[in-house]
């Protein structure tokens, strides 16, 4: 196999690259400043009511579209869904093959489509008007057959687009993308939608573990925490701690609460302090009154704590006070919180 080498591109070239590539940034950017001037304007009381109507839906948000407009409906699905609006594709030539009956008089319809002619869609629309599901249409032409037939018109329209022959779907469907996440993200709002009602939509995630893992559920409990009491000498307490492998040991008292801490930092810095181990017990070397955290909490505030107070070892307690648990940065680390 012979091998090849790439030539680096003239500088003259990349500068032509580069500037096909901004003047494709520029009009699609000019596409979403128009979008957001109109919405500021005329087109702003559509958009609200569009919005009423999503909010007031007893069912779902059933979103068609052809083509590249139908990639775009795909996404915008998958946006609401996941920001607390049902949502759901319908492929308009499959609908008329049966997927129409996904469609339920509880539903709303968000049909998408920038010359709003799109055949398969028009077709469709003597239909949806007979079962009285309401239709919004998201489209470049106003005046188009979809837009007629409307209960509410979005106005995607733009210039021209970013494609030099201006066919191409570019910027329309940059417009038809952005108009969805804004319709998401209104709705995300008045819905009082949280981020952790993100994370439930979202568990395998790293905000779902962030924001649905609880300490309880990474924390080493039992016999697996090491502790001693205040009266155990040096080698009861470095031997516990090596068993354990925590890096750290609690120092409890009678009825199991936290009295103090002795961590591998803590060994440490005796040791440069020429301390005589040998004869010392647990409750001499330990740092009192060391940091806690309830057992009930979520170990993203665990993470917070530590971060904070740059700890690596955390002493976890009930509301009595009373050791149930410990934690590592390795075990949240094993457990993706971190």
């Amino acid at each position: 196999m012979v091998a090849t080498t790439t030539t680096p591109a003239p500088e003259q070239d990349r500068a032509g690259i580069v500037a096909l590539a901004t003047q494709a940034l520029d009009i699609e950017a000019q596409a979403l400043l128009g979008l957001k001037q109109r919405l500021a304007g005329p087109s702003g009381e559509a958009f609200a009511q569009a919005v009423r109507i999503v909010l007031a839906c007893k069912g779902r948000l059933v979103v068609m579209g052809m083509g590249k407009s139908g990639h775009v409906g795909r996404k915008i699905v998958a946006t609401l869904a996941s920001t607390g609006t049902p949502s759901m594709f319908v492929h308009p030539a499959e609908a008329h093959h049966g997927d129409l009956g996904m469609v339920t008089p509880g539903d709303v319809v968000l049909a998408i489509s920038n010359s709003g002619e799109s055949e398969e869609l028009t077709a469709l629309l003597p239909v949806l008007k007979r079962q009285g599901v309401p239709l919004l249409a998201m489209t470049g032409r106003p005046g188009s057959s979809l837009a007629r037939h409307a209960d509410v018109v979005l106005d995607s329209a733009v210039e021209q687009e970013a494609c030099p022959l201006n066919l191409a779907p570019t910027a329309s469907t940059t417009a038809q993308m952005a108009l969805g996440d804004a319709l998401a993200v209104a709705l995300l709002e008045l819905r009082g939608f949280k981020a952790e009602d993100f994370a439930r939509s979202h568990p395998g995630g790293s905000l779902g573990r962030k924001l649905l893992t609880h300490l309880r559920d990474v924390m080493r409990s039992g016999a697996a925490v090491p502790r001693v009491s205040p009266q155990a000498g040096f080698g009861e307490l470095m031997s516990e701690m090596s068993a354990k492998g925590l890096g750290a040991a609690a120092v409890v008292d009678a009825h199991g609460r936290v009295a103090g801490i002795f961590t591998d930092g803590d060994l440490r810095r005796k040791i440069e302090a020429g301390v005589d181990l040998r004869t010392v017990l647990a409750g001499e070397v330990m740092t009192p009154g060391p940091r806690t955290i309830r057992d009930d909490v979520l170990a993203a505030e665990a993470v917070s704590l530590m971060e904070t107070h740059r700890i690596n070892v955390l002493l976890v307690v009930d509301a009595d006070g009373v050791l149930v648990g410990a934690v590592n940065t390795n075990d949240l680390m094993r457990a993706k919180v971190i």
